[in-house]
């Protein structure tokens, strides 16, 4: 009986801290395409999944291009501000995460290590809206800018 105790206590502690030290950024967001600002011919990135892939994160993104055809990508590496490869994205090679605060990341987004883009990511308190605001240059060198506001699901 003492054992059980001491065990049920034990996963009880660590339930709770891994509730406690999950980031808000984890889990599926959907866009909400009536919140979101968008530069015309900008892809759009429809869900984004943060999923842990052991001590890494691991961000799948499925989205539509400017005429429609399906986007997918992925990226696994750290918030930790360094360069991680991204598959399937012909825009770019890398993105780097960094974390700001609890709630906040900064990006990164290379191509052939040139900087293309660089960004915010804010979960709202609430840890229901997420919202990507990036900025960079398009295919054509104009700059762009692009305001995704994504639901927790």
């Amino acid at each position: 009986m003492k054992a059980r105790t001491i065990l049920l206590t034990l996963v009880v502690c660590l339930v709770a801290a891994v509730m406690c030290f999950a980031s808000p950024q984890m889990g599926t967001w959907k866009l909400n395409e009536a919140k979101s600002k968008f530069a015309p011919g900008a892809p759009k990135n429809h869900t984004v999944v943060y999923e842990a892939a052991g001590d890494n994160v691991k961000v799948t993104v499925d989205g539509t291009d400017a005429d429609g055809k399906a986007l997918h990508n992925e990226w696994t590496g750290k918030f930790d501000g360094k360069d991680y490869a991204v598959t399937g994205d012909p825009t770019s090679d890398t993105r780097a995460y960094k974390k700001v605060n609890d709630n906040m990341l900064d990006m990164t987004i290379k191509k052939d290590g040139k900087v293309t883009a660089t960004g915010e990511i804010v979960v709202s308190a609430d840890g229901k809206t997420r919202t990507v605001t990036t900025s960079g240059t398009d295919s054509k060198g104009k700059t762009v800018k692009n305001t995704a506001v994504y639901d927790k699901q």
